[in-house]
């Protein structure tokens, strides 16, 4: 790699560090330009050579994460599909569980982005991308009846994965987010099997 486009990375990745930090101490309305710049050791005028302002080292920071979460779940489900796993809602299961993990391991960013404390507009680029993962990863999900689930049920589901992705970062300690994890893994089964418990009280209600 030629020095200029190394050193040209080298500084994208140190205004990317220091915005982290900096996000994460003061979140993103309070934050300065000129204390990522600083922290990050490079110029004003460098910066926005890089990045459009405040807004795009957010977006750059989301994008980033979002991309390491969606690796995280699809190796999740690669894994449980690689050991004979294929029941939908287990795999399901298996991404919302890895995505939960990446929440809680970097903890610092799922705040930052599920807080509320973002540019304008990212509220909705938020939501749609839960939509999104919802989408995919229930697209082969059925009701009790064998129907696909419609619109409305995978944006319950994605509700409640994006909340409970920000109420584990509020955990005290990994074996608490571990069990909390388990906890919204454990209410996605029960979502995502729509009519299940209704059809097995209903075949157990029937005379033998």
């Amino acid at each position: 790699m030629p020095v200029i486009q190394r050193r040209a990375q080298d500084t994208r990745s140190a205004l990317l560090h220091a915005a982290r930090q900096v996000f994460a101490d003061v979140g993103y309305s309070d934050a300065s330009v000129a204390e990522v710049v600083s922290r990050a050791g490079s110029s004003v005028g460098s910066m926005y050579h890089h990045f459009g302002g405040k807004a795009d080292l957010y977006t750059a920071l989301y994008d980033g994460f979002q991309t390491r979460q969606d690796a995280r779940a699809d190796g999740a489900v690669r894994a449980a599909m690689a050991e004979g796993e294929w029941d939908p809602v287990a795999l399901t299961a298996a991404g919302s569980r890895a995505f939960l993990q990446g929440a809680w391991a970097e903890r610092d960013l799922a705040r930052l982005f599920l807080t509320g404390d973002g540019p304008p507009g990212f509220d909705q680029v938020l939501r749609d991308g839960f939509t999104g993962w919802a989408q995919r990863s229930g697209a082969s999900l059925r009701t009790a009846e064998g129907r696909p689930l419609n619109q409305a049920h995978l944006l319950v589901i994605g509700s409640v994965i994006a909340a409970g992705a920000r109420e584990v970062t509020n955990q005290p300690d990994s074996l608490a987010a571990a069990a909390f994890t388990e906890d919204v893994v454990a209410m996605l089964d029960r979502l995502c099997r729509p009519g299940a418990d209704i059809r097995e009280r209903d075949l157990a209600e029937q005379p033998g």
